[in-house]
Parts: structure tokens; C-alpha cells; sequence
């Protein structure tokens, strides 16, 4: 399971990531709420552990903007003691559970566990098939035939993908659609047709 944690709270972020490394959760530590944001838009994670409040960006910004995405990860909110309006509001926001600080970690292990059991899981464990390519975004790698190419987290900027597209001789390309955002176009049956997205 791949747990995103934004926590500003360096030494407690750290401590909290470890033990759930050794409990075999896959662990991505972020200390900014701006940074956090990237790295929840790009939808990889099984849950999300969000602190309320951050730098640059507070959590329930964060919350707003991932679930006016249609991003549904489950959310953890990390609150302090006594912030009951910021509880309530998240939760409205579409948070699915809150953990007042501090907090025992063999109770955050129990909510993660809670919420793995209610997330449905994926028969092809979330892998994205278009064209000659397959895409897993849980171990970020890009597949084509025998080539493989590992992406950095930060790899999620066009440039970066349509280099790396060409790194695993993929004949689907990502086309810019003025005005629009992008495309994915390529051959994808025997006849040769394009297929867009």
C-alpha cells in the first residue's frame, strides 16, 4: 500500500514514516502543503495522511482541490487537539477519517488497516493500457514490449513523458491540443487507425 503523508512536523513526519515502513506500507514524505498538492494530483496513492495546517498551502485547500479533481483516495486528516471546526469541515470536504495529534501510531496503523478494508481494489492493480503502452502508477513504470522506463515522482510534466515515451520506442505519442490540454495518440489495433483520449 503507497501512503502519501504531508506533515509539516518534520521529526514526528519522519518517526510516524518509519514505523509504517516497517509495517510494509511504501512511504512518500512531503513537508509542504504546496508540494503536497503535486504530489496528490498525481493519484497514485492508496491513502493520503494530510495535516491541517501547513505551509504555503493549508490541508483542507488541499482536500478541496484534490476532490474537485475526482480524486477519491481516502484522507487522514491530522488535526490538533480542539480544532473541531477544522474536523467537521474536512470531513464535509470529503475527508474519511481524522487522527487528533499527538497520537498513538499503533491507532494510525488500525485506521490505515480500517480504510484498506472499504477502498475496492483494482483486478489490474490500477495499470493504465493505451496504444503499445502500459503505465503502473504505483510503481511508476512505463512499459513498452520489452522496454521499461522508471518515471521520477516529477515526471507527471509532458516533456518528461514524451522523452520517455521515446526512451521505450513507444509509437503512442502525447499531442498538444491548443486551448485544451493533451492527447494520447498512437496505433493501438492492426489496421493502424489513432486512437485519441
Amino acid at each position: 500500500m503507497r501512503v502519501l503523508m504531508v506533515e509539516d512536523e518534520k521529526y514526528m513526519a519522519r518517526a510516524v514514516a518509519e514505523i509504517l515502513r516497517k509495517a510494509h506500507y511504501t512511504v512518500d514524505l512531503v513537508y509542504d502543503g504546496a508540494e503536497g498538492l503535486d504530489y496528490a494530483l498525481d493519484d497514485i496513492y492508496d491513502i493520503i495522511l494530510l495535516d491541517i495546517q501547513l505551509p504555503n498551502m493549508d490541508g483542507l485547500t488541499i482536500l478541496r482541490k484534490i476532490r474537485r479533481e475526482g480524486i477519491q483516495t481516502p484522507v487522514i486528516l491530522l488535526t490538533a487537539r480542539g480544532q473541531l471546526e477544522d474536523k467537521v469541515t474536512g470531513l464535509d470536504l470529503g475527508a474519511d477519517d481524522y487522527l487528533p495529534k499527538p497520537f498513538h501510531t499503533e491507532e494510525l496503523l488500525a485506521r490505515l488497516r480500517a480504510l484498506q478494508r472499504r477502498k475496492p481494489q483494482l483486478d489490474n492493480d490500477g495499470i493504465l493500457t493505451f496504444g503499445d503502452i502500459t503505465f503502473s502508477p504505483h510503481t511508476l513504470t512505463l512499459q513498452c514490449g520489452g522496454a521499461e522506463a522508471k518515471l521520477q515522482h516529477k515526471e507527471a510534466q509532458i516533456s518528461h513523458l514524451r522523452k520517455r515515451l521515446l526512451a521505450v520506442n513507444a509509437q503512442t505519442t502525447i499531442q498538444t491540443i491548443r486551448g485544451a490540454g493533451y492527447m494520447l495518440s498512437g496505433k493501438s489495433n492492426d489496421r493502424g487507425e489513432n486512437n485519441h483520449v
